[in-house]
């Protein structure tokens, strides 16, 4: 029984950079061995174990048999398996490395040498029979900023020419999706896709949004596929926050049904964006938050971006809409994705920072410090609520005009650093 680190920690290791799990590979032991030894059995037909004290995870060496579709229709053989048989089934020759038990480096693929000239590259044809490999290189790619092999690509084509894709559940595809969007650049993920023709297949919606022209007095960037590659790096640079960086990718979603009449315009295209959205949140099961503030940008952030042109009982209505009063970070969120939609239009801005961000901030803690309390004295019910909108309406009157004079900005934080400090 021998025992070897494989798989991403050895990459990882390789390149220097912190790696979160350790999958070993165990040649010359069986299920039954496994067990006596105190191992976990993970699943009844899949011969991977959970070591008893550290929980990560032995694999028994195997060999893997295409039998149905799918990334699950597989059948294994486990049976006097050698490490580079192992080896073999893997997807990329730099994921097909392991280490011994004595720190040696066993490579018996080229995955070292692909790693050092930034390759991805298939590490046999067994490549074509998992189609989950296709989201997994395209992640890769994004991640690592690694190009992706002429003939690996054609592999991918096939499978999805093949019609494999259409057998990844619904789970899969989000978690290659998530791990995407935890990247610098997941706009690499979404190209790569498109260059082996997965992403109509996977991600229709955004493969839509290729070739829909836009204004070019606006959008010198080029088409909606484009500026949402950018606003959605944009987003990554601005934030952590993977609700940020969803909503971004899906805010203009809604462009890809503008008439053709109409276009390069998309005056209603934040209406439209409104049900594809609430479509693919559905099809990919999207959590409730990621969903909650994805609409909230598809149907506002166009008002966001005129917020200084809106009147006053319009601007109140916009942070009543977002639920800002009750919940500040929503409006947090929101702005970020508007800054980065902002960001996605390659045109010279020179230092000009994004105005709105700072209005809608100052125009929430406007009314959040507003002394409401003898309104609460003086009316009851509905009467009273419409006491409290016309004076949150008047307050934002009056601080949007000081918010356009000179020295407006740190004129209204000073004030509402005072009376902060009188409230607590």
């Amino acid at each position: 029984m021998e025992v070897y680190k494989v798989g991403g920690s050895v990459r990882d290791l390789l390149l220097g950079i912190p790696s979160k799990d350790n999958d070993y590979v165990v040649v010359g032991a069986t299920s039954e061995e496994m067990l006596a030894l105190g191992y976990l059995p993970v699943g009844k037909d899949f011969p991977v174990f959970l070591h008893p004290k550290t929980k990560e995870e032995y694999a028994l060496a195997r060999k893997e048999f295409k039998r149905g579709y799918g990334y699950k229709g597989f059948a294994f053989d486990v049976s006097n398996i050698s490490l580079e048989d192992d080896l073999l089934r893997r997807d990329l020759t730099i994921n097909a490395m392991a280490i011994d038990s004595q720190g040696k480096l066993i490579d018996p693929y080229h995955g070292q040498e692909d790693l050092k000239n930034k390759i991805l590259r298939h590490v046999s044809p067994f490549f074509k029979e998992d189609p989950l490999r296709v989201l997994r290189v395209a992640r890769f790619a994004a991640k690592l900023k690694f190009t992706v092999h002429e003939e690996t690509l054609q592999l991918m084509s096939l499978i999805a020419k093949e019609g494999e894709l259409q057998h990844l559940t619904a789970e899969r595809v989000l978690l290659e999706l998530t791990k995407a969007l935890q990247t610098e650049t997941p706009s690499l993920f979404f190209e790569i896709l498109k260059n082996c023709n997965a992403l109509e297949i996977v991600f229709p919606e955004i493969d839509r949004l290729i070739g829909v022209s836009q204004n070019p007095k606006y959008h010198p960037e080029g088409d909606a596929y484009k500026h949402t590659l950018l606003v959605l790096d944009s987003a990554c640079r601005l934030s952590e926050q993977l609700s940020v960086r969803f909503a971004s990718l899906v805010h203009d979603f809604g462009k890809a049904l503008t008439p053709k009449a109409e276009l390069p315009h998309h005056r209603l295209h934040d209406v439209r964006g409104i049900s594809v959205v609430q479509l693919f949140c559905r099809r990919l099961k999207i959590c409730n938050e990621w969903e909650t503030l994805a609409l909230k940008v598809v149907e506002f952030h166009l008002l966001a971006h005129h917020i200084l042109e809106l009147k006053a009982k319009n601007v109140v209505s916009l942070l009543i809409s977002l639920n800002a009063i009750r919940n500040p970070q929503m409006l947090q969120n929101f702005i970020l994705c508007c800054q980065a939609d902002d960001l996605g239009k390659l045109r010279d801005r020179g230092d000009r920072a994004y105005l709105p961000a700072s209005f809608l901030s100052l125009a929430l803690e406007e009314i959040r410090l507003l002394n409401i309390a003898p309104l609460i004295k003086q009316y009851k019910g509905a009467l009273l609520g419409e006491k409290i909108r016309e004076a949150r309406i008047q307050s934002i009157r009056q601080m949007k005009k000081i918010f356009l004079s000179p020295r407006g900005e740190e004129i209204l934080r000073h004030k509402h650093q005072l009376l902060y400090s009188k409230t607590r």
